[in-house]
């Protein structure tokens, strides 16, 4: 979180400028220029290149929350003064479409990420406006949000269509709650409401020519790939791009909540258990298809051809805090933490300068070939991409993990994930103070401080995770008895507290339902919410040679690797290859093993020591 406002929002703010050398370039704000009539120049980039600083701002809003930079903050003003000149006369933003095709407006739904791109425009508001109290930026979306609800809708006369990509429906969430206006919040629940029903939009688009030219790879569409086959009330399991269904489905939760919709919350949360119990990775990443980054089939999990997008682990993350939030149930933030712990923080090198898009289980670098199955995996994290929409995201992901941490209930405060901070919460009888304070997930103690605790008490409710065994608060050496309920220690508080909880995690093996095929017969090792991996560099090549012994014990061992970390020792052998020749493809030679110790570090930290194989998942030396 330290690194976002020191390292990683600079570092964004010059690949958005075009200032890393032989880094994708990204003309990001060089589209906000032309369109705002300050140089001439053509449009460059993704149609929805917009977004990159958006999230940038979004990322800036969080990060002068927590703390102040007025050399920042007059950046981000100067950025928000170009966007409000490119703003056309009727609130109309998007810079592709005033550049580049201004006769296209709003007949591309499919393809032209219109209704995306003003959705990011709108988190990024609210959030700059929630950091800062300035409402330029706010002003530029509403005014945006106002076209949006005299376009669309079910009305006549109104464009009765919904987003190719699903997001202007999180945007326009959080613009009803900051600025009251329902009119946003329906026109949300329109666009959620109307997808699937009836002939297909998109479809009809294509029909009338009106869309085709943007995504070549799009020519063979299919409802399904947008999750627009049907009502999303009737949808059963997670499918298509895997980003956009995340998105949806975080925007499904809280139109549920708002409207106490039981039927889309029911819905929210049979799509949930179909993602978590069947097709989502053991690091929390989902998407199984690198051609259409998109969800395939129950259990079909391939480590090293997998997309597993940061952008798609982000969007889960963010449906399942909603659904933690919504339903108190802690089981949800469990797989929030996998999700954050593992894959959004792979995506990123441990300096902030680079990152992942792509997130597999297994890398052997020489097979990750352009042209070929394997070509959206990198073996070594970029610099920049020219379809960027993931650093940005990792960004302003983190930069708000404030959000995650804690959450608000009528009386009482939710602790949900164990990261030190200190915060000033607002609730409804008062303003209460936290510090909390761990070196988890390598120690498993935590020490939350809670002051201003209001004169009628307060209840903490603290997650108790699924892995965690030998539970205990203490405060001042004594147990502290408290109500456990769906996963969450309640514990009145009567005055201020000085809580100390603790609990065992144990490193462990773990086994993939054999339904996954790509696992049968391995196994992968976790601690707490870390899942570990070996890398080329500790094990040697060729890491398919090796199998783990399961039945000897793990060692856990301190290392000041990374800033201070927990490495795992374990014991396996590897398969010999001195008895195979060079000329020799396949034989009849005997399977010889030898004993070999091997070490594991977590995954989330996998490629920052140059560029190798890794393994998730690993053999597993069966006997009997």
């Amino acid at each position: 979180m330290k690194l976002v406002g020191e390292a990683i929002i600079p570092y964004q703010w010059d690949a958005m400028n075009d200032r890393i050398p032989d880094a994708e370039p990204s003309h990001c704000l060089e589209n906000f220029a032309v369109a705002a009539g300050r140089k001439k120049g053509e449009f460059y980039g993704a149609v929805f290149q917009d977004t990159d600083i958006a999230k940038w701002l979004e990322a800036v809003g969080f990060s002068l929350a927590a703390e102040k930079n007025p050399e920042l903050e007059k950046t981000a003003d100067e950025v928000i003064d170009l966007i409000a000149e490119a703003q056309q006369e009727d609130g109309y933003l998007d810079t592709y479409f005033i550049i580049k095709e201004p006769d296209k407006r709003w007949k591309n739904l499919r393809e032209g990420h219109e209704l995306y791109t003003a959705g990011h425009m709108m988190e990024a508001a609210t959030a700059y406006y929630q950091g800062t109290g300035k409402k330029k930026f706010l002003g530029v979306v509403e005014k945006l949000a106002d076209l949006l609800c005299d376009t669309f809708g079910s009305e006549d006369g109104k464009i009765h269509g919904y987003p190719g990509h699903q997001e202007v429906e999180i945007g326009l969430i959080k613009l009803f709650q900051v600025t009251g206006k329902r009119k946003y919040l329906d026109l949300a629940q329109y666009f959620i409401d109307a997808r699937g029903t009836g002939e297909n939009y998109f479809l009809q688009e294509i029909s009338r020519g009106d869309s085709g030219n943007i995504f070549p790879e799009l020519s063979d569409y299919r409802p399904e790939y947008s999750q627009s086959d049907k009502p999303v009330r009737e949808q059963k399991a997670a499918e298509g791009h895997a980003v956009r269904a995340v998105y949806m489905y975080s925007a499904m939760a809280d139109l549920a909540y708002e409207y106490q919709d039981e039927e889309l919350m029911a819905a929210c949360k049979r799509l949930w258990n179909n993602i978590v119990q069947r097709q989502m990775y053991i690091t929390g990443g989902i998407g199984a298809s690198g051609i259409l980054e998109r969800f395939t089939v129950d259990y079909d999990l391939p480590n090293d051809c997998n997309y597993a997008e940061s952008c798609a682990s982000i969007g889960l993350a963010m449906f399942g805090i909603r659904m933690a939030n919504i339903t108190k149930d802690a089981s949800y933030i469990d797989t929030v933490e996998r999700a954050l712990y593992n894959t959004v923080l792979a995506g990123i090198a441990l300096d902030g300068k680079s990152f992942f898009y792509v997130n597999p289980l297994e890398v052997w670098p020489d097979n990750c070939m352009e042209r070929t199955s394997k070509e959206h995996v990198k073996p070594t994290r970029q610099k920049w991409f020219g379809v960027a929409c993931c650093p940005p995201n990792i960004a302003r992901t983190l930069a708000s993990m404030g959000q995650y941490i804690y959450s608000v209930g009528e009386t009482a405060l939710y602790v949900h994930l164990f990261i030190s901070n200190e915060v000033c919460i607002e609730m409804e009888t008062g303003e209460v103070k936290v510090s909390l304070e761990t070196k988890f997930p390598f120690e498993n103690l935590v020490r939350i401080k809670v002051s201003h605790v209001p004169d009628g008490g307060m209840t903490l409710a603290v997650r108790i995770p699924e892995y965690a065994g030998m539970y205990q608060m203490t405060a001042k050496g004594q147990l502290l008895e408290y109500k456990e309920e769906k996963g969450y220690a309640y514990l009145a508080l009567a005055q201020d507290a000085d809580i100390s909880i603790s609990f065992e995690a144990p490193a462990k093996f773990v086994r993939a339902n054999p339904k996954v095929r790509a696992d049968c017969g391995k196994t992968a090792v976790v601690k707490g919410p870390l899942v570990y991996c070996l890398e080329e560099i500790d094990n040697g090549k060729n890491l398919a040679e090796l199998y783990v012994d399961t039945e000897k014990e793990i060692q856990e061992v301190p290392s000041e690797l990374f800033g201070g970390i927990t490495e795992l020792v374990l014991q396996g052998k590897r398969m010999e290859e001195s008895a195979w020749d060079e000329k020799v493809l396949y034989g009849e030679h005997p399977v010889k093993l030898s004993d070999v110790t091997l070490k594991a570090i977590p995954y989330a930290y996998w490629n920052n020591r140059g560029m190798g194989e890794m393994a998730v998942w690993v053999k597993e030396l069966i006997s009997g």
